[in-house]
């Protein structure tokens, strides 16, 4: 069993910064060559949209228009942990951030049903 913990969410104001942390647990999955982790995010009455993926061979990285240039998705495979920086908030990022993992992928990263595993789940929420 693979268990996601996510943390790092908070109340903030536009222009702040946080940074999520996504630890997984019960597994290592550096030596799967196509696993990959992402983030996504919901807020109260929306459909869960795509945030940011990567793959852990290569480290190439994937974005959703909306946050792209202010969010950095990062991982560290000796803590088996993913990351997500977060700059230049805005109030319209106010919501439910989860990360996910995927084992084995070979579909679309952006879509949720891709991933395999989902944390818990992080609130962020931002101030005008």
């Amino acid at each position: 069993q693979v268990q996601l913990v996510e943390s790092g969410g908070g109340l903030v104001q536009a222009g702040d910064s946080l940074r999520l942390s996504c630890a997984a647990s019960g597994r290592t999955f550096s030596r799967f060559g196509s696993y990959a982790m992402g983030w996504f995010r919901q807020a109260p009455g929306k459909e869960r949209e795509f945030v940011a993926t990567i793959k852990w061979s290569g480290g190439m990285t994937y974005y959703a228009d909306s946050v792209k240039g202010r969010f950095t998705i990062s991982r560290d495979n000796a803590k088996n942990t993913v990351y997500l920086q977060m700059n230049s908030l805005k109030p319209e990022d106010t919501a439910v951030y989860y990360c996910a993992a995927v084992i084995n992928y070979n579909n679309y990263l952006q879509d949720p049903t891709s991933y395999d595993y989902w944390g818990q789940g992080t609130q962020v929420t931002v101030s005008s």
